[in-house]
């Protein structure tokens, strides 16, 4: 119809007016989606060509974290923007009210939506985070490695303990603290991050065992627990190096560094290893 506005024909439906957020490609299929915050989307299916890399020969490791979503090993601290004040507010103002609505009513059906809205809000943030951050990676960097991270089995509930001298109890098993751990982690796109530099960039993401890449040196190559004292301060109690403990874990990472307990230097991964980031997110 226009550069803004296009239609399509559904079946049994008739022809569907919908706007354009990007030209539309040549396409054999579409499909035709809603969520749950009451959102149409028309989706059509191309494969689009993987980006050509830049030809510098430029390496870079990439280190996925909670409170640092993507450390380069160029010193760069890549943030996913999460939920700002006002919404978290929102948010839980919107969950008290829908505590206080009855079941099944069209109440708490409105304020269900609202709270969908909310998180759909936050995966879009999210999404277009992960686009531009991987494309961002594949035009600088002719290899990107990441860690071969399972994010399925660190993302599983923690299992119950039961008590052997009370029967029928159960011993703490730390399952809020996990669950704000594993939020955290899919917060921050940790499988769809790499799942997209794979798309973008075939045959140029490889996977690095990250056995010990947070506290290896990666000046002297000392591995200690004592090196990385805190979440963000990296300090070799060998050579004295300090660095960001995420920035030093990321050079570890672009060398294809990774010590196992025996002090032995495996070498890379095969990407077959983590099949999981395929469906995750």
């Amino acid at each position: 119809m226009n550069r803004k506005w296009a239609q399509v024909l559904v079946p049994k439906v008739g022809w569907v007016r919908f706007r354009l957020s990007r030209p539309v490609p040549e396409a054999k299929s579409y499909r035709i989606t809603s969520d749950r915050a009451g959102r149409w989307h028309l989706a059509f299916a191309v494969i689009p060509p993987p980006i050509p890399a830049p030809g510098t020969g430029a390496v870079v490791g990439v280190d996925r974290g909670v409170k640092v979503s993507a450390a380069l090993s160029t010193g760069e601290l890549l943030t996913c923007p999460s939920w700002s004040v006002t919404e978290q507010a929102r948010l839980t103002s919107l969950q008290r009210r829908l505590a206080r609505c009855r079941r099944g009513s069209r109440r708490s059906a409105r304020v269900k939506v609202a709270i969908a809205r909310l998180y759909a809000r936050a995966t879009d943030r999210r999404k277009d985070w992960v686009e531009k951050t991987s494309t961002d990676l594949v035009l600088r960097f002719d290899v990107i490695r990441v860690e071969a991270l399972r994010i399925v089995s660190m993302t599983r509930r923690p299992k119950p303990k039961p008590d052997v001298e009370q029967p029928g109890r159960y011993r703490p098993n730390r399952r809020r603290a996990k669950a704000g751990l594993n939020r955290g982690i899919l917060a921050n796109g940790w499988g769809l991050l790499v799942r997209r530099l794979k798309d973008k960039a075939t045959s140029r993401v490889e996977l690095v065992d990250p056995a010990y890449t947070s506290q290896t040196c990666a000046v002297c190559g000392h591995c200690a627990s004592d090196n990385r004292e805190s979440q963000a301060v990296f300090r070799c109690r060998d050579c004295g190096h300090r660095a960001h403990a995420d920035v030093n874990a990321a050079i570890n990472i672009a060398a294809g560094r990774a010590v196992s307990a025996r002090g032995e230097a495996p070498s890379l991964v095969s990407m077959k290893r983590e099949p999981q980031l395929t469906t995750l997110l």
